[in-house]
This record gives structure tokens, sequence and C-alpha cells, in this order.
């Protein structure tokens, strides 16, 4: 008879408690810039940090909310463009990056796997790479300063990585399901949008979130590539350079406004971010 060979009790409750501890630290470290910049908001803030010990103002106030419309009156208007980029820039990349990843998990081709990890790599790249030729095409199509070229850009500089992540959902969606599907009469845009797409809507969904956030957090695309389009990254440079000798907390509840679409947003996918995970790139067949 075999012995048991499972841990005692005692020994799993420290593990445990290690485990907790540890995500309690990251948590409150990765929490803290947030919540000091919350508290600024309502000019609960330090009044002069070269004293010992600090002096901290402690009169909450909504105040400083207020004073955004008259310190930028316009924030409002960039806070909806800046909305409306990151959810088009979202949708029009899964658009491409969705059948380009099932092109490429169900083709069978030699060079399949140094393509895959060539859209890795274009996905590592810093932006400042792509700005110069983004700029010169924007030029060549009559786009460069509008909106359009703005979701354009965005468009062509994180396809890459949306594919790549993609690939590896894509790849373990069950090819009998589309065998039966293609038996049935499907087409293949049929089989993708009934077959792939609903086995593969955690990883896009979760995909969609990182979408979005990179889009509403870029600052080099819409700053260079089109001065007229403000949104809040870019205007926030002005805005802090602005507030550095004035009102601070004015500033803090500029950012704490801004964090208001990627939570709505993140909390209306919370049941597919639980089932979140990366989609590892698999052996192709």
């Amino acid at each position: 008879m075999m012995a048991d060979r499972r841990p005692p009790l005692h020994m799993g409750r420290p593990r445990s408690f290690q485990r907790a501890l540890f995500l309690v630290v990251a948590l409150a470290l990765c929490l803290l810039p947030v919540l000091w910049t919350l508290l600024a908001s309502f000019g609960i803030m330090p009044e002069n940090v070269s004293t010992n010990p600090t002096l901290w103002v402690l009169r909450p106030t909504l105040e400083s909310y207020h004073e955004i419309g008259v310190q930028d009156p316009r924030f409002m208007l960039k806070l909806l463009t800046s909305v409306a980029i990151a959810a088009l820039t979202t949708a029009f990349t899964l658009s491409i990056s969705v059948p380009a990843a099932f092109a490429i998990s169900r083709s069978r081709f030699r060079g399949k796997d140094l393509l895959v990890q060539c859209l890795l790599v274009l996905a590592c790249l810093p932006v400042v790479s792509f700005i110069m030729p983004l700029r010169n095409f924007l030029n060549a199509v009559r786009l460069y300063d509008t909106f359009s070229g703005t979701l354009l850009a965005e468009t062509a500089l994180y396809a890459p990585l949306a594919a790549y992540v993609l690939y590896g959902y894509v790849n373990r969606v069950s090819r009998e399901q589309e065998e039966s599907a293609q038996i049935d009469g499907a087409g293949i845009f049929q089989i993708l949008l009934r077959v792939v797409l609903p086995a593969s809507a955690p990883g896009v969904t979760s995909t969609a979130i990182i979408l979005f956030v990179l889009s509403w957090n870029q600052v080099l695309v819409p700053l260079i590539l089109s001065m007229p389009v403000n949104t809040v990254p870019v205007s926030m440079i002005d805005f802090f350079i602005y507030e550095r000798e004035l009102e601070w907390s004015v500033a803090a509840a500029a950012v704490a406004v801004s964090f208001t679409p990627i939570i709505v947003f993140t909390a209306a996918s919370h049941r597919f971010i639980e089932r979140f995970r990366f989609g590892c790139v698999g052996e192709t067949e």
C-alpha cells in the first residue's frame, strides 16, 4: 500500500499566509500612487515637504473637480476624444487581428513559426521607431493631422501584438467543430464568426482590454501625428507644466477623472478578466 505523499496541513498554512502577504504588499505598492493622486484631488496633500515632520492639509474638498472646467474648459471634450480613439482603435485592431490570427493558425506554409515570432518582435519595438514611417504614409494618403490618421496609426501600431496574442487562443480552438460546420455548408467567414470567435471570446475580450488601455495611454502618436486631435494624455503634459507652480490638486483631479473610462470598461468585462489567460504560441499542425 502506497504511502500518502500529501504535505501535512500545518505545512500548507504558512505557504498560504506567505502568498497572501505577498499579494497584499504587491497590491499596496501598485495602488499607492493611485491613492496618493485621489487624496490630492480632494485637497489632502503635504503642505510643506521641507519640514520635519511633513505638514499635511486634512481638509477634504471637491473644489479641484469643479475647477477642472475653469482651468481647461475643453477637458471634457478631450476626455471624450480619448474614449472615441481608444474604443475605435480597439475595434479596428480586433477586426484585423482576429482574421489574421485565424488565417495564420489554419495555414500551412514554410516559415510559419518565424512569422509568428516576427509579430512578437514588431510588438516589442518602441513606438518611436514607427513614427517617421507612419508620418510619411499619412502624408502620402493625406491623413496627417486628422482623427482618421490617428486611428489608422494606432491600429497599425497594435495589430502585431493583438495578432500574436490571439494566435494562441485561435490555435487551441477545436478543429472538429470547424469541420462539422464546414460539412453543414458553412463558409470560411461563417466558421470564423460562429465557431472560432465564440470559442475564443475570453481571449478576444481580454485582448480588447489591453488594446483599450494601450491606446488610452498613448502619447507619441497623437502628439506627433495629429496635433489637432488633443487627447487626455497629451493635454496632461501642458496641464502639469501649467499646474506645477499653481494647484497640484486640480491636476490630480484631472488625472482622477481620466481613470473613469478605464474603470468602467474593465468593470464591464470582469467576467472575462477572471478567465483571462495569455494564449501561448503552441506547435503548429
